[in-house]
C-alpha cells in the first residue's frame, strides 16, 4: 500500500494552519509579557507614604462644585483619592463621592506641595466634608 500524494499534501496544510493559528494566539501574549518589562523594581516603591492632608474644604459658588485643598509632603509621585461627603461619619445614607488628584515630584527639601481636588456639583445649601481616602504611588525616583 502506498501513500497518496493528496493525503500528504492535506497533512502539510493542516500542520501549517495549526502553526499559524498558534502564532496568532500566542504572539500577542508574548509581546505583552515582553513589553511589560518584567517584575517591578523594589527600589522604586515607596517605603514611607507621603503625608497628605486636607487644609480646606468648600463649595465653589460659581460652579457649585465641592473643592478640597490638599497639602502634601514626601518623596516621589503619588495619586491621592479624595472623598467628599455630606456629613463626616460614614453612614449608609450619606452622599459620598471620590475623585483622584495627582501629586507629582514631591521632595523632602521643598515646601509642602499644594493642590486642589475638584469634586462633583454640590447643593449650595448643603454642607460638605472632605478627606483623604487613600494614597498610592511610585515612591522615590518615580515620575
Amino acid at each position: 500500500m502506498g501513500v497518496s500524494t493528496s493525503g500528504v499534501r492535506w497533512q502539510g496544510w493542516a500542520v501549517g494552519m495549526v502553526c499559524l493559528s498558534g502564532l496568532l494566539v500566542f504572539a500577542p501574549l508574548g509581546l505583552y509579557v515582553w513589553a511589560s518589562g518584567g517584575p517591578a523594581d523594589p527600589s522604586r516603591q515607596a517605603s514611607v507614604p507621603p503625608e497628605v492632608r486636607v487644609t480646606g474644604c468648600r463649595i465653589d459658588p460659581p460652579s457649585r462644585r465641592a473643592v478640597a485643598v490638599l497639602e502634601a509632603r514626601g518623596e516621589g509621585s503619588y495619586v491621592a483619592t479624595v472623598e467628599f461627603r455630606d456629613r463626616p461619619p460614614a453612614q449608609p445614607d450619606a452622599r459620598e463621592t471620590r475623585t483622584l488628584v495627582r501629586l507629582p515630584g514631591l521632595t523632602p527639601t521643598d515646601p509642602p506641595s499644594r493642590t486642589e481636588a475638584v469634586g462633583p456639583v454640590w447643593a449650595l445649601g448643603a454642607g460638605v466634608w472632605c478627606g483623604v481616602a487613600g494614597v498610592v504611588g511610585e515612591g522615590p525616583g518615580g515620575g
